[in-house]
């Protein structure tokens, strides 16, 4: 059901888990507005980076795919009033930037561009070489740390062969401690898979056993915590279970979602660009063979042409996967729900004690471009009304809307919902 509308191409939607109910939705234009529990949206932004260089904007806009994407709130922020942004910046042409502001608790609703030009620290700041397949995600695991979702850093097919060259951050999804003294920027964590792969050490060709060589990974970033990824735009954690699930924007013929338990330490390869899911990357046709590389993925559901020259199918497909959030409510325990930016279907992917189940949960009008979860735990979706290759940019497509998924027979009263794809 909707709660609020009239928002700029909004990208994703959050609580600070603070205590105030408040819902903070992300705008691609370079805007944090705040939603109440009632649904009215306050007058002022409670981050505004469109109003902070010579320039302007802080934030770079030019294409689609570009824009502020999301907000991640410190496990303290309670105590110590810090959140983290990631988005494509201007001044850095297009770099992906990942940045920590700090609230002034005399003003816990509006970050003024004063405030936020003294309080920024610069966490991130990635080059970018194509102006699409940023990724963009930041969340914070259920170990305290921070998790950025890294694109493979654009054009398509991964020409830059990012998702798998661990030298790069590209096509990755990152693990970073942040809680660092403010000249530093970030830690690696101990436990990162590739913390010590890179160490400098002496050649010994003798008396080092198969496993030691197998941890060596000369040139390896340690910042990466999982490789093979395309586009992981969105990710959510279940926080109930402490699951992972990543939503990986695909080629041309298929979507995938990934996972990993809790407490898990990561190194997983999700195949990109040897595999797209369970399918040959190149795609031929439907009688495709090739090796599967890496750790496949939970669930995957393709594009209305599986494989080129198919036949367009009616149901059941999609063009681009968007993480909204695992729903344990309504008769829901577990069940991690995407939402699909052309189809407007949401999907829903579960385990159910012996394999993983994938079904359509709805089927919308919207074009679902993120989500988060409420201070309930309550699944949000944000919807955009924008086009690729049509984009009118981020201030001027029709605008979009914040929504609560909840169980059709908790719907209130006059409240609206999302409508039916015709």
């Amino acid at each position: 059901m909707k709660i609020a509308d009239g928002f700029n191409d909004p990208t994703s939607a959050v609580s600070a888990n603070d205590g105030t109910g408040r819902i903070f939705v992300v705008e691609r234009v370079g805007k944090i507005k705040i939603v109440s529990q009632d649904g009215k949206i306050n007058d002022e932004p409670f981050l505004d980076l469109t109003k902070n260089t010579p320039l302007g904007s802080e934030v770079q806009t030019g294409f689609v795919e570009q824009g502020l994407w999301s907000v991640a709130f410190h496990p303290k922020f309670k105590d110590n009033g810090y959140f983290y942004v990631s988005y494509s910046s201007l001044p850095f042409n297009g770099a992906h930037i990942v940045a920590r502001y700090t609230v002034d608790k005399s003003s816990p609703d509006v970050v003024s561009v004063d405030r936020a030009n003294e309080t920024v620290k610069v966490i991130m700041n990635i080059p970018q070489p194509y102006y699409n397949h940023y990724g963009g995600g930041i969340h914070f695991g259920p170990d305290g740390y921070l998790y950025i979702g890294k694109g493979d850093a654009g054009w398509e097919g991964d020409p830059l062969n990012a998702g798998q060259d661990l030298q790069e951050l590209w096509g990755k999804m990152l693990r970073i401690d942040v809680d660092t003294a403010d000249d530093v920027p970030y830690a690696i964590p101990k436990t990162n898979p590739f913390y010590r792969a890179n160490d400098p050490r002496m050649m010994a060709l003798f008396g080092i056993t198969e496993q030691g060589f197998s941890k060596l990974a000369i040139g390896a970033r340690p910042e990466i915590w999982a490789y093979g990824l395309r586009n992981p735009y969105s990710f959510e954690f279940d926080p109930k279970s402490g699951q992972l699930y990543i939503a990986d924007v695909g080629q041309n013929h298929y979507e995938e979602i990934d996972w990993a338990p809790k407490g898990s330490n990561g190194g997983y390869n999700y195949g990109w660009k040897f595999n797209m899911g369970t399918q040959c990357h190149p795609s031929t046709g439907p009688d495709d063979t090739c090796p599967i590389v890496g750790t496949l993925p939970i669930s995957e559901y393709p594009h209305q042409e599986p494989y080129p020259g198919a036949e367009k199918l009616n149901e059941g497909w999609g063009c681009a996967v968007i993480a909204l959030g695992v729903a344990n409510y309504g008769g829901m325990d577990g069940v991690f729900l995407a939402g699909d930016w052309c189809s407007g279907r949401v999907f829903a992917t579960a385990w159910d004690g012996k394999k993983w189940q994938m079904d359509v949960l709805a089927q919308t009008s919207l074009m679902f471009t993120g989500g988060g979860l409420d201070e309930d735990g309550t699944v949000l979706a944000v919807n955009c009304n924008c086009f690729y290759t049509e984009d009118q940019g981020a201030t001027q497509n029709p605008p979009g809307a914040l929504w609560r998924i909840v169980a059709a027979d908790e719907v209130p009263d006059g409240a609206e919902v999302a409508k039916t794809k015709n």
